[in-house]
């Protein structure tokens, strides 16, 4: 017997034979359960956000509509967002607001723009941020370790709480630790004192955004156990501990999806959206991604609540997550409560679940139900063990004050699977009347149903973007139309760091990589100590691209490059093989490779003309050929691997420190 069946009736229906009616209690007169603090997205973890800023404004706005405009689509009550360290963190590096201790700026990267176009669409969203890297001065030496000075640590992390205020009059509201590493007592306890001492009482901490290990250790520390205020756990799976149920804390799954966005993606959407708190007792889930908006090439193409990854193009897909999110969003907010387990929540008997949750003063009554059969609601993680969904009929008897209801409000989708089927996305049906404080209604598979008192409730739209279409075939660019520590469009850096700078009067502006040492890094890509910025179409396969390079004077580089076909992005940077072209000017000499790490050495010889300012890099690579060129004096033209084929056209640093990079041009001849 399911939670919240109180009784069995038999329908005849002219779909099913003989169906049996299970009878669900929704009742308020025990009062109501667990606070509901909302659904949420993550922009981060990182640079999942890089081309969505890229877009036309006109197709821009569109998109933030369809993310954060209430009532409109999926209207998302939480904003999560990375804390920029330098370091790679999945589709790319996200710059800090401190590269050095001695520097601080809140005018790099993008986060900040999101956050700000967020609350101008919904003031009460709420904003979360999460460090996943730490630039280098932080670990004191130590490349795993942001610990070793938790004083120097909290500061670096309450001073982009402040900046944010400072800067943007944003306020956060949530914060977390280390995203999926290892986190520190004394270091949590550490940041509760400092944000206390810095008029930050207001900012809840977030523990520890991995497992639920952290639950153990509240439960014995008293002093820990004030200092956070919610547990937050990673892909939980809809399920939570007793460990962490004993804390009595807030439960999030403060992580969750990565799901490529077809309808299998929805499903999974709307299935966790209900069963993380049925089965887990979670009050918000947050999806990993907020927007699928980088280079589909890279790692997870696809995998956030809707995509725009062709800023060129204008064109963007609302996928079916959108939808499956705004059968809760648009029907509840943050403070709402759900009704307890067997009074409002439970299984379905024959497959899915519903919850239940009411307004702070109980006047208002949302349910959604969701039947999604177990191989059309796959997550990417972890692995779903096997259950049936049949359709069924379901009756819910409303009870307490909630028995004076009369009417609910209907909204539905199927998600539609095989040729020639098409899905149902947020559709309004009629009202249900409410008889003896009972109603029911016959449910299918791979369906959500929202049942609601409210009026609200719009499936917001607008005409079809553009038609996606290939990176255009040919790029300039000289750095001049953007503020000073701007990440230039399509430019999606994968090690380091880079922000445009005045350079020299004969340079104006240009692009400068200004890490200057291996950042506490999240994963491998930071462990071979180079800089990798990568640009383009990666189906370029013969191409052609050039640009101006100098060598910073203090705390530069031991070399540059520039490279095509390159084959590899996210936290597989450090084995990219393409075709790079390297130069040492201080030595004279070049390096032509087949990878980054330079374990692959095609050519190598003296750079003749090589000097200690600005030099100038050609590469062409055409066929099973390749030619360099040093300030229009070729150095070699070789023949080249027929692996990679095709791949982004990229710039970068042998080492970390100060490169500038001007007048970068790339022609491909055609893509493969």
């Amino acid at each position: 017997m399911s939670f919240g069946e109180i009784g069995r009736c038999i329908v005849l229906s002219a779909l099913f034979s003989v169906t049996t009616c299970n009878v669900y209690r929704v009742d308020n007169s025990m009062g109501p359960g667990r606070r509901f603090d909302g659904i949420g997205g993550l922009s981060g973890g990182g640079a999942t956000s890089k081309l969505l800023v890229n877009y036309p404004k006109k197709y821009r706005d569109q998109i933030l509509d369809y993310l954060f405009k209430p009532n409109f689509a999926a209207s998302l009550q939480i904003l999560k967002v990375e804390i920029g360290g330098d370091g790679q963190s999945t589709e790319g590096t996200e710059a800090s607001h401190m590269h050095n201790e001695w520097d601080e700026n809140y005018q790099r990267g993008y986060e900040w723009w999101i956050m700000t176009e967020a609350k101008k669409r919904n003031p009460d969203i709420l904003l979360y941020g999460l460090p996943w890297a730490f630039p280098g001065w932080i670990g004191g030496g130590s490349r795993d370790n942001p610990y070793t000075n938790v004083t120097r640590t909290a500061d670096y992390v309450t001073r982009w709480l402040l900046g944010a205020k400072k800067f943007y009059n944003l306020t956060i509201d949530y914060v977390g630790i280390w995203n999926e590493k290892p986190y520190d007592v004394t270091y949590i306890k550490t940041l509760r004192k400092n944000l206390d001492t810095n008029q930050l009482g207001h900012v809840k901490i977030v523990a520890a955004d991995g497992g639920w290990d952290i639950a153990s250790h509240i439960g014995a520390d008293q002093e820990l156990d004030a200092a956070i205020d919610y547990i937050g756990a990673h892909y939980p799976g809809t399920t939570t501990t007793k460990a962490a149920l004993t804390t009595g804390k807030q439960l999030w799954s403060s992580e969750d999806y990565s799901t490529f966005n077809d309808n299998t993606g929805g499903g999974c959407w709307a299935r966790i959206l209900n069963q993380n708190f049925v089965n887990g007792n979670m009050t918000s889930t947050i999806s990993w991604n907020l927007i699928a908006s980088y280079y589909d090439a890279l790692p997870f193409p696809s995998c956030g609540l809707m995509t725009a990854d062709s800023p060129w193009s204008g064109h963007y897909d609302v996928a079916s997550p959108i939808w499956m999110t705004a059968h809760t969003t648009q029907f509840t907010a943050p403070g709402w409560k759900y009704l307890p387990h067997g009074s409002g929540v439970g299984k379905l008997a024959h497959g899915g679940s519903y919850v239940s949750l009411v307004s702070p003063n109980q006047k208002d009554l949302t349910i959604i139900l969701e039947t999604m059969s177990h191989d059309h609601s796959l997550c990417i993680r972890p692995a779903l063990p096997a259950y049936n969904v049949i359709p069924q009929n379901v009756s819910l008897q409303l009870s307490g004050d909630l028995a004076k209801i009369q009417q609910l409000n209907v909204w539905y989708s199927k998600l539609a699977f095989g040729k020639n089927k098409t899905s149902v996305l947020f559709k309004k049906l009629s009202p249900l009347k409410v008889q003896d404080g009972k109603i029911t209604l016959s449910v299918g598979l791979d369906e959500v149903y929202t049942l609601t008192s409210l009026t609200l409730g719009n499936k917001g739209s607008y005409p079809d973007p553009p038609a996606s279409k290939p990176f255009p075939d040919t790029y300039v660019e000289d750095f001049e139309g953007y503020p000073l520590h701007a990440e230039p469009m399509d430019f999606t850096q994968q090690t380091g760091s880079y922000e445009v700078v005045s350079g020299s009067h004969s340079h104006g502006n240009v692009l400068r990589q200004v890490v200057l040492q291996t950042p506490v890094f999240w994963c491998k890509a930071d462990e071979v100590d180079k800089s990798l910025n990568v640009i383009g179409n990666s189906k370029w396969s013969d191409v052609y691209v050039s640009t101006d390079v100098a060598i910073g004077g203090i705390n530069g580089t031991t070399g540059v490059y520039v490279a095509a076909r390159v084959d590899q992005g996210g936290c597989q940077s450090w084995e990219s093989k393409g075709i790079f072209f390297f130069l040492f000017p201080s030595d004279k000499k070049f390096i032509l490779t087949n990878d980054l790490a330079r374990t692959m050495p095609l050519k190598e010889g003296e750079a003749t003309g090589a000097v200690n300012g600005w030099n100038t890099l050609e590469l062409a690579v055409e066929g099973n050929f390749a030619l360099g060129r040093l300030n229009k004096k070729a150095l070699f033209n070789v023949t080249v691997p027929s692996t990679p084929a095709h791949g982004f056209v990229a710039i970068g640093t042998d080492s970390y420190g100060i490169a500038d990079f001007d007048n970068v041009r790339i022609k491909s001849s055609h893509s493969q």
